[in-house]
C-alpha cells in the first residue's frame, strides 16, 4: 500500500523530510478495523512529531491522527462498525499513522462519519473535535445543553483547529457566550461566522478588551496557545469558583495559587489520554464523535475545513506541514486521495 513516512528528522523545507513509500497492508484482530483512508488533515502534533529523532536504520515512521475513510475489514471482536461503512478518527498517538492507504484503529476511537460531509470536510474534524469536546465537557465541565446560557467561557486561539470546534460547541451546544481571540482581520471573520459572540486581539491586552465588553470575568477560560503567556490573564479573568482549561504544556512553573483565592480550577486536556492508557473508558471517543456526527447532521456544526492542498502524497504533506508550522493558518489543512 502507499505511504507517506519520516525517514530522516529534517526541516520542511527539505524534500526528504517526507517520503513517499510502499509497505504491507495490515490485518485487523481484535476490535480493530482496517480503514481505506479517503482523506486527512494535518495537525501541529504531526509537526512536532516529524522532529521526534529517528535511530538510523530504524523502519519510517509514519505520521498522521486524522483521518475519514471506509471500513475494509473488522477484526473478530469488532461490534460497532463492519465492511462498507464510513468513519472518522483520530487514532492513536502508540501506532502507526493515517498517512497510509489503509490503517488499523480500534473502532472503540472511531465515529461514524457525519453523512452531511465529503471525506475531506469530515477529516478535519476528528482530533480537534475530541479536544474541544473532552475540554469543555470533560474538564472544565460546561452543560450539555444551553442550561448556563448566562455563562461565558474566553477560547484563546479561537481560529486554530481546535478553536474553530471549541467556539461552534460553546455556542450551540453549551449556549454560552463566547470571546474568542484572534488578531489577524481573515481569522476575526473565520471565529464570528463560527458563532463566536465577540472577538479580542491577543497580541494586545486581553484583559481590558473582555472588560471593555462589559464582562468583569468568565466562568470558563480555554487555553489553545502558549500557556506561559497567557495563563496569568486567565486567572486574572477567571470568575469566582471557575475553571482554566489548557491543552499546551507549559515551559515554566505555572503560579497556579493565583487561584486559591478563587477556589478555582486549574485542568489539562489531551484527547490520547484514553488510547495511552487504555482506559475503561475508551468508547467514550466513540460516543463523543458520534453525537458530534449528529450535530452536523443536524446543521449545528460545520467542518472546520481550511484549505485542501490535493492528494495524499509527500510533497502535498510537505506543503501542509510548512503552513502548520508557521502558525497562520485558520480551520484545518486537508488531503484526500492518493
Amino acid at each position: 500500500m502507499k505511504a507517506v513516512g519520516v525517514t530522516r528528522n529534517l526541516p520542511v523545507d527539505d524534500p526528504a523530510c517526507l517520503v513517499d513509500l510502499e509497505t504491507e497492508t495490515p490485518a485487523p484482530t481484535g476490535r480493530d478495523v482496517l480503514v481505506r483512508v479517503e482523506a486527512v488533515s494535518v495537525n501541529p502534533l504531526d509537526t512536532r512529531m516529524r522532529a521526534v529523532p529517528i535511530a538510523e536504520g530504524a523502519s519510517p515512521r509514519i505520521l498522521g491522527w486524522d483521518a475519514a475513510g471506509t471500513v475494509a475489514a473488522a477484526g473478530p471482536d469488532a461490534t460497532l462498525f463492519r465492511a462498507g461503512d464510513r468513519v472518522y478518527y483520530a487514532g492513536s498517538i502508540r501506532r502507526p499513522g493515517t498517512n497510509s492507504e489503509y490503517h488499523l484503529v480500534d473502532e472503540r476511537l472511531a465515529g461514524p462519519m457525519p453523512g452531511a460531509l465529503d471525506f475531506d470536510e469530515a477529516a478535519a474534524l476528528p482530533l480537534t473535535a475530541i479536544t474541544a469536546w473532552e475540554a469543555l465537557f470533560d474538564r472544565l465541565g460546561c452543560a450539555l445543553d444551553d442550561s448556563a446560557r448566562t455563562r461565558a467561557i474566553l477560547v484563546i486561539g479561537g481560529a486554530g483547529g481546535v478553536g474553530s470546534v471549541a467556539i461552534q460547541l460553546a455556542k450551540a451546544i453549551a449556549g454560552l457566550t463566547v470571546i474568542a481571540t484572534a488578531s489577524r482581520e481573515e481569522s476575526r471573520t473565520w471565529c464570528i461566522g463560527l458563532g463566536a459572540d465577540h472577538v479580542v486581539d491577543h497580541t494586545d491586552d486581553i484583559a481590558a478588551q473582555v472588560r471593555g465588553l462589559g464582562f468583569d470575568a468568565v466562568d470558563y477560560v480555554l487555553c489553545l496557545n502558549d500557556t506561559d503567556r497567557h495563563f496569568a490573564v486567565a486567572a486574572d479573568l477567571v470568575a469566582p469558583q471557575g475553571a482554566i482549561c489548557s491543552i499546551v504544556a507549559n515551559r515554566a512553573p505555572l503560579p497556579v495559587e493565583r487561584l486559591k483565592d478563587k477556589s478555582a480550577r486549574f485542568v489539562w486536556e489531551s484527547m490520547f489520554t484514553r488510547s495511552n492508557f487504555q482506559t475503561a473508558d475508551m468508547i467514550e471517543q466513540h460516543r463523543l464523535l458520534t453525537r458530534v456526527a449528529e450535530a452536523v447532521d443536524a446543521g449545528r456544526l460545520q467542518s472546520t475545513r481550511g484549505q485542501s492542498l490535493g492528494t495524499i502524497t509527500a510533497a502535498n504533506l510537505r506543503r501542509a506541514h510548512a503552513l502548520v508550522e508557521g502558525g497562520h493558518t485558520t480551520g484545518k489543512v486537508v488531503l484526500a486521495g492518493w
